[in-house]
C-alpha cells in the first residue's frame, strides 16, 4: 500500500499537467507567440504565492472564526439544556446545605437591570465567598435520588466533545458527576459516619462552587443574547426565594 501511494500521486500530477501542456501547445500552434505564453505562465506562478497567503492567512482565519462561532453556539445550547434540566434544580438543593447561603442570595437576585459591570462584580464576590457546607442542613436522600435520575443525562454531556474543550465546564460536569457517583455507591445516606459525611461535604462544596460560577456566566450570556430565556431564568432563580415563574 505504501508503494502505491507515491505512484498514485505521480499519476495524478501527470494527469493534471497534461491538459495544461495541451492548452499551451494549442496556443503556440495557433498564435506562434512564445512571449505571451511565458509571460502569462510567470504571472500565474507569481500569483500562486499570493493565493497561498490568502488561503492560509485570510480564508483560513475566516473559516476558523466561523467554526469557533458555530461551536460556541452549540456549547451555549448544551449549557442551557443542562441548567434547564439539571443545573438550576440542583443549585436549589445544594444551596440548602450552605450555612452562608443567605449571603449568596443577597448578591444573586438577578433582574433585567443588571449590566455587564454587575455580572463582573458578582464573579469577584463569588470568588471570595466560602460556602459553609453542612450535610445535616440539606436533604441528602433527595439529592441522591435527583442525581441518580440524571446520571444518564450527565454521561451524555460528558461525551460531548464541544463541552470537553471548555475547561471550566468540564470541571463543573466532573464535579457534579463525581458527587452523583459518590452518593450512588452508598445504599443509604441515613446513617453515615461523621468522616464519611465530611467527605461528602467536600464533594458538595466542590460541585456547588463550580455550579454557581457557571450559572452566573450562563445568566450573563442569556441577558446579552436571549432576553426571553433570561426572563424565564430570572423567574426560576434558585437564589431568589421571591421568584415566581408566573408573570405578575
Amino acid at each position: 500500500m505504501r508503494n502505491r501511494q507515491p505512484r498514485q500521486k505521480i499519476l495524478l500530477a501527470v494527469l493534471l499537467l497534461l491538459p495544461s501542456a495541451a492548452a499551451y501547445a494549442l496556443h503556440w500552434a495557433i498564435f506562434r507567440n512564445a512571449h505571451d505564453i511565458f509571460f502569462y505562465l510567470l504571472m500565474d506562478v507569481a500569483f500562486l504565492f499570493v493565493q497561498a497567503v490568502l488561503a492560509t492567512l485570510v480564508f483560513d482565519q475566516l473559516l476558523n472564526a466561523h467554526e469557533r462561532q458555530a461551536i460556541r453556539r452549540k456549547l451555549n445550547v448544551a449549557i442551557g439544556v443542562f441548567f434547564s434540566q439539571v443545573g438550576t434544580p440542583l443549585l436549589g438543593l445544594l444551596s440548602a446545605f450552605d450555612g452562608r447561603a443567605e449571603e449568596a442570595r443577597k448578591h444573586l437576585r438577578i433582574d433585567g437591570a443588571w449590566t455587564e459591570a454587575h455580572f463582573a462584580r458578582m464573579q469577584a464576590v463569588l470568588r471570595s465567598h466560602e460556602p459553609a457546607i453542612e450535610a445535616g442542613r440539606g436533604d441528602l436522600a433527595l439529592l441522591k435520588v435527583t442525581l441518580e435520575q440524571q446520571r444518564d443525562f450527565l454521561l451524555r454531556l460528558l461525551e460531548n466533545p464541544n463541552l470537553l474543550e471548555h475547561e471550566t465546564l468540564t470541571e463543573m460536569l466532573w464535579s457534579v458527576f463525581h458527587l452523583a457517583d459518590e452518593l450512588a455507591h452508598r445504599p443509604s445516606v441515613a446513617s453515615l459516619s461523621d468522616p464519611d459525611l465530611r467527605h461528602l461535604e467536600n464533594d458538595i462544596r466542590r460541585a456547588y462552587d463550580w455550579l454557581v460560577r457557571e450559572w452566573l456566566r450562563h445568566m450573563q450570556h442569556l441577558k446579552a443574547t436571549y432576553p426571553y430565556l433570561f426572563s424565564l431564568a430570572v423567574r426560576t432563580n434558585p437564589f431568589d426565594p421571591t421568584a415566581r415563574v408566573e408573570v405578575s
